[in-house]
């Protein structure tokens, strides 16, 4: 199964959403909390082209936020990046 990564602030209301997607469907991820790390969210945010959290990666490959998480989840697709 592919690594999922998850950058998130605590006070983050779609960080939470993707956290309880993913732990929905039994799928383990790691969290990093960057709420008092303006270096790493500053490094992912150039690395991404994104400005917001979460920044979710899966097999290494950032796969946008929340609402593109859910949109791989309804599509299928996500089960099928998990498999790579």
């Amino acid at each position: 199964m592919s690594e999922v990564i998850i950058y998130t602030w605590s006070y983050c209301s779609f960080c939470n959403y993707a956290k309880k997607l993913l732990s929905s469907k039994n799928i383990s991820f790691t969290e990093i909390n960057i709420d008092n790390d303006d270096d790493t969210f500053q490094e992912q945010a150039l690395k991404t082209g994104h400005r917001t959290v979460p920044f979710i990666f899966i097999g290494g490959k950032f796969i946008g936020g929340y609402t593109d998480l859910k949109a791989l989840n309804d599509s299928g697709k996500l089960d099928l990046m998990l498999q790579e």
